[in-house]
């Protein structure tokens, strides 16, 4: 697995976690629900910007659309593969 597909994998769990907690408020408010995703997010989120600056081999464009929740790592990833081309 390329470094590359493990920040877009990476993205794709930020995002999932994100959508299914907004899901969970909107809906039946379950705090089961929000207390196993709140920190699986969050972990998730921490580890797309640690990977997007692992990375970045300074390109600040990166990592910073790593800080971006929810679509961040899929940015970064885009991200990562317009700077080898």
């Amino acid at each position: 697995m390329t470094p590359r597909r493990a920040l877009h994998i990476l993205g794709a769990v930020e995002l999932t976690t994100l959508a299914c907690l907004l899901l969970n408020l909107v809906t039946v408010h379950h705090r089961t629900i929000s207390a196993i995703l709140g920190p699986v997010h969050g972990l998730a989120y921490t580890a797309t910007i640690i990977a997007a600056v692992l990375l970045a081999d300074g390109r600040k464009r990166v990592w910073l659309s790593a800080l971006v929740p929810g679509f961040g790592g899929l940015l970064a990833a885009r991200t990562v593969d317009l700077a080898h081309h």
